[in-house]
């Protein structure tokens, strides 16, 4: 259900790393599944650099306005500019057309990244 190749936050970002000191994040599956329709992404500018924990955008859906925060420390050098005309790429395939910067990584990646499998263990435990 969530890609192996991918790290995750408690807080429902993610970060894929692309092998090259790149990485792409946005917001899990589960998260566009708790917001619903996505109506509006606010992403920072390229060039600006975040530590982790940071906030880099918001994320509006049809029931409220989310803040997101940058799973690990980088410079974003894209962010997804379809997301401006089709937001509902977020709902459609975060991993995939829904990402929504793309970061040089500055660093190690965050050590209190979750692999998938800690991941599914935690949607499942806010679950119940």
């Amino acid at each position: 259900m969530f890609p192996a190749d991918t790290k995750y936050t408690k807080n429902h970002e993610f970060v894929k790393p692309l092998g090259d000191g790149t990485a792409l994040v946005g917001i899990t599956h589960y998260a566009q599944e708790a917001l619903g329709d996505v109506v509006f992404v606010q992403l920072p500018e390229v060039g600006t650099t975040l530590n982790a924990g940071e906030e880099f955008g918001t994320v509006e859906s049809v029931k409220t306005v989310s803040e997101c925060y940058l799973p690990t420390a980088g410079e974003v050098i894209a962010v997804n500019g379809d997301l401006e005309a089709h937001p509902e790429f977020v709902n459609e395939d975060a991993y995939g057309k829904g990402w929504m910067l793309k970061i040089k990584l500055v660093g190690e990646l965050n050590p209190e990244l979750l692999d998938a499998k800690a991941y599914e263990a935690h949607v499942a435990s806010e679950a119940h």
